[in-house]
């Protein structure tokens, strides 16, 4: 394990150049719409991602890997998932910013001078030497979501969300800025648990202050999570980074949240350093990240890790993704007297390979690698121990091939293996759709999707068509759906079938302001339950 953790660190080291570079903000996205092959994400601008990106979902205070980007325009995204997580419209989910990056050579005055690309950033937009002062500029959004759950068998259950996002640079033109993104949910009939602990509702993202001294140095004060360090989550406290040419050194002090309710905790202390390194070429651009993470609880190690991240696009129609934890302090468990013995040699806990490579124009391979251990927070989790050390490591692979033979037709498959150690049978899935983008008359997209998967306990297939369209270009979106389900479940005799039909309607009331329906029935033999989730969206 040593020389898997060198070799790691050199592969890390191996890809430096100089150059500089100033970094962006986690572009923001929510989730628009869903059909059984794509999601598709909203942002407030594009302009900082590209085709082959991947977007992160936020897992339990941690960042991680959720979708790879196909296709977008100014405004939105279409993507495949690369996670067997399932997600619901209005969803959240993070880019990775690009980094705009200047030589130090000096440019020829016959040459045009590069055009500066503005969009969300989480510090201070700069300016050259003997220009104007930034000037202070504000922008967010203000959303009411509304879940509704119905059925024949019991009684109505209803969910409330809010959504405050804002981002203020330069306030006041000054070398302020803030950070804001929080939520709050509750349930009908259930403020008890509101009442009881704040936190049960109310979910802090990111909250923080920021001052930067000049163009690089930045210091954060806040909750706040750090595009660098994906694996850490929202840290509460003090982030410190600073920038020249095309390195990056940063460290942190403060707490983690809440293992429970996401709240404040002074108990669970955590500092760190990391080192970044970025280039970009017109050719393609690469990102490395290397930290270093302790992570405590009432003054005892909890967690102490190495965190490495590198993305890569340099070499033509080929994109690369790979993360990987080392955790360093570790105990193995003793099963004469049940005992933990430590250990500090270096042991791989998390890894995450994902490949892209765009064979022809209508050609694209992905496939993706992920081995992950069971982490272990030894104060923390210290009255299940035991359990934590003895279970198994989970595996998985994942292919996805893309194939447009024409223009408006696209034909896609997916094929993914997860097993564990204590798995009679691994789990499997197998999907294929095929998309036609422009059916006569109605000027609408289908599609067509199979889907079939084997677990320990299920087995099962999937047959969904579905309809969109613009009614009204720009102002009114709608899409239709419908899925048969025939599960089959090892421990019954009984398969359970489902007929369900989905409607989805997103509204451009104006500019900046919009809403969206989404309706999907389930039918079954006996019962029968609706879902309803409306939103209501304004920016500013």
């Amino acid at each position: 394990m040593k020389q898997l953790f060198l070799l790691a660190v050199l592969f890390f080291f191996s890809g430096l150049a100089l150059t500089a570079q100033q970094q962006s903000a986690l572009p923001e996205g929510v989730v628009s719409f869903i059909t059984s092959q794509n999601v598709y994400v909203k942002f407030r601008t594009t302009e900082s991602l590209a085709a082959g990106d991947t977007l992160f979902i936020m897992q339990e205070s941690l960042l991680q890997p959720a979708l790879i980007i196909k296709e977008l325009s100014s405004i939105s995204c279409v993507c495949i998932s690369i996670t067997s997580t399932p997600f619901l419209v209005g969803s959240t989910l993070f880019g990775k910013p690009k980094t705009t990056t200047q030589t130090n050579e000096v440019e020829p005055v016959t040459e045009k001078k590069a055009i500066q690309v503005t969009g969300p950033s989480d510090s201070l937009k700069t300016n050259k030497e003997g220009s104007n002062p930034p000037k202070q500029t504000i922008h967010g959004r203000v959303s009411l979501a509304s879940y509704t759950h119905l059925s024949n068998e019991s009684e109505t259950l209803q969910r409330m969300r809010y959504t405050l996002s804002l981002n203020a640079q330069n306030i006041g033109n000054s070398k302020f800025s803030t950070e804001t993104y929080l939520t709050f949910a509750h349930k009908a009939k259930e403020w008890n648990e509101i009442q009881d602990n704040i936190f049960n509702g109310l979910k802090i993202y990111s909250l923080a202050v920021n001052y930067q001294h000049n163009k690089n140095n930045t210091l954060w004060f806040g909750r706040k999570i750090n595009p660098r360090l994906s694996s850490v989550g929202a840290i509460d406290g003090m982030q410190y980074e600073n920038t020249f040419k095309a390195f990056t050194l940063g460290a942190f002090a403060g707490c983690r949240p809440d293992t429970y309710d996401y709240g404040f905790n002074a108990q669970l202390f955590q500092y760190g350093g990391y080192f970044g390194h970025d280039f970009k070429a017109s050719w393609g651009n690469m990102q490395s990240s290397l930290a270093f993470v302790e992570q405590q609880n009432g003054g005892n190690t909890d967690r102490r890790f190495v965190y490495m991240q590198h993305t890569n696009s340099l070499l033509k129609k080929l994109y690369f993704f790979g993360s990987a934890e080392f955790d360093l302090f570790n105990k193995t468990l003793n099963t004469q007297d049940s005992s933990l013995v430590q250990d500090y040699s270096p042991k791989l806990s998390n890894l995450y390979l994902s490949l892209r490579y765009k064979v022809t124009k209508q050609l694209s391979l992905t496939a993706s690698y992920s081995a992950r251990e069971n982490i272990v927070y030894y104060e923390t989790y210290k009255n299940i121990i035991d359990q934590l050390l003895e279970a198994s490591s989970l595996k998985g692979y994942a292919v996805h091939v893309t194939y447009n033979p024409w223009n408006a037709v696209s034909i896609g498959v997916n094929a993914g293996y997860r097993a564990t150690g204590q798995d009679h049978t691994a789990s499997k899935n197998l999907n294929g759709y095929v998309t036609y983008n422009n059916v006569p008359w109605i000027n609408a997209v289908l599609t067509l999707t199979s889907t079939w998967m084997q677990t320990s306990y299920i087995n099962g297939s999937i047959y969904s068509f579905g309809l969109s369209r613009d009614v009204v270009p720009g102002k009114l979106y709608a899409a239709m759906n419908y899925r048969f389900v025939d599960y089959k479940f090892t421990n019954e005799e009984t398969p359970l079938i489902q007929n369900m039909a989905e409607l989805n309607m997103t509204w451009r009331i104006m500019k900046k302001l919009s809403c969206s329906l989404n309706v999907e029935g389930t039918f079954e033999k006996n019962r029968n339950y609706e879902r309803i989730y409306f939103s209501i969206t304004q920016r500013f």
